[in-house]
């Protein structure tokens, strides 16, 4: 464990002692940013902010809390939403402008939706399934016997989780002889409506999900909120895997995920997305990651498990783990496709001669180009 002493900002002859007062765990926590490596320049924004320093609604038998582009003002393109139900609990029926994709972090939880064309769709996930709901179709959330905890990303860094559109509200805001007129029956039937939101609230854990399907339509949606863990294949590579999951495995997505897992010492190499902005999740470890931006500007951040960071568009960055124990960071995009430029594919594909010219390599590190996809490297 590090100390006052031995925790400072200095930099061989740079920097200085700090007396303090100062916050000695949030600086062990990020000795990147108390002490930057000198390749560190310029003005790049803050890309980071812990869910554990948002606000926390707290609910009957649930949570959530959220990051926003109010939390973190660079992440225009992404919001995202941790929040916990307890058994039986649910997240109220809704909807939303933005599209939402969702990451079962931990238990069970059922889902349901309707879509446009009446397909009904209703699933069970666990830890690892991942659901996609289009803008503007209505769905819930129910949390199984173990009750769970998920992830929220939203294609809107404006968007605001106490900002959706509830059942309940609706109802509560139309004329109570156009609700009886709407359902063809008089208004005493509704008598009982919630003056106000229920948002996160209590109900005994459902059946059995096959007892469900069997008491709905047949109907299905032409492609499937859902997908599986089980249902992916991930990329194992020297020091890591990575696992995709986009539009060409799941289709109805309008936003791509890649899984990154780390073991120790190992790095998701230096890379660039062209057309989408990262919004990332740390489930667990201990990271780094340098954002480079034009004009020689470079920031480098420290992470761990709860924190959220976000990298734009054309921004090149890494991701290394530098503690002891594996790292899993989950990157969300804000395009249907995963893609990235990797700077080693792109430098082995360049002619040789061009690339020597701009970097004055020697002889071993242009044999270290290499053309071939890596993803994780040691």
């Amino acid at each position: 464990m590090s100390t006052s002493a031995d925790l400072q900002p200095i930099r061989g002859a740079y920097g200085a002692s700090d007396p303090g007062p100062r916050n000695f765990e949030l600086d062990r926590q990020n000795p990147d940013i108390l002490r930057p490596p000198p390749t560190d320049n310029g003005s790049i924004p803050n890309l980071k902010f812990s869910f554990g320093l948002a606000h926390n609604r707290l609910e009957a038998g649930g949570w959530a809390r959220e990051v926003t582009v109010r939390e973190l003002p660079a992440a225009k393109g992404m919001a995202g939403v941790d929040m916990r139900l307890g058994p039986g609990v649910v997240r109220e029926l809704h909807w939303h402008k933005e599209a939402e994709w969702g990451y079962v972090l931990e238990g069970r939880c059922r889902v349901t939706a309707v879509d446009p064309d009446r397909g009904v769709y209703v699933d069970d996930l666990e830890a690892g399934d991942i659901w996609l709901f289009p803008s503007g179709t209505p769905h819930s959330i129910q949390a199984l016997a173990e009750g769970c905890e998920f992830l929220l990303v939203f294609d809107d860094g404006s968007f605001s989780e106490n900002e959706t559109l509830l059942v309940t509200e609706l109802m509560a805001h139309m004329p109570i002889e156009v609700v009886a007129k709407n359902f063809g029956v008089a208004a005493q039937h509704f008598s009982n409506l919630p003056a106000k939101e229920k948002y996160i609230f209590p109900l005994p854990v459902p059946p059995p999900l096959d007892d469900v399907l069997a008491r709905l339509p047949k109907t299905r949606p032409a492609k499937p909120f859902t997908i599986h863990r089980s249902d992916v294949t991930p990329t194992q590579w020297d020091g890591g895997r990575t696992t995709v999951i986009d539009v060409r495995n799941f289709p109805v997505t309008n936003m791509a995920a890649l899984i990154i897992d780390l073991e120790p010492g190992a790095l998701r190499e230096i890379h660039w997305h062209p057309d989408a902005d990262e919004w990332q999740y740390y489930i667990q470890g201990e990271a780094r990651m340098t954002v480079f931006d034009a004009t020689s500007k470079a920031r480098t951040f420290n992470y761990r498990a709860g924190d959220v960071g976000y990298v734009p568009k054309t921004l090149a960055h890494y991701i290394e783990n530098i503690g002891t124990t594996p790292v899993r960071v989950l990157n969300v995009f804000n395009t249907p496709r995963f893609k990235d430029v990797p700077l080693n594919q792109w430098l082995a594909l360049t002619p040789p001669d061009l690339v020597r010219g701009h970097l004055e390599l020697d002889d071993v590190a242009m044999a270290a180009l290499d053309p071939n996809p890596r993803g994780v490297v040691r």
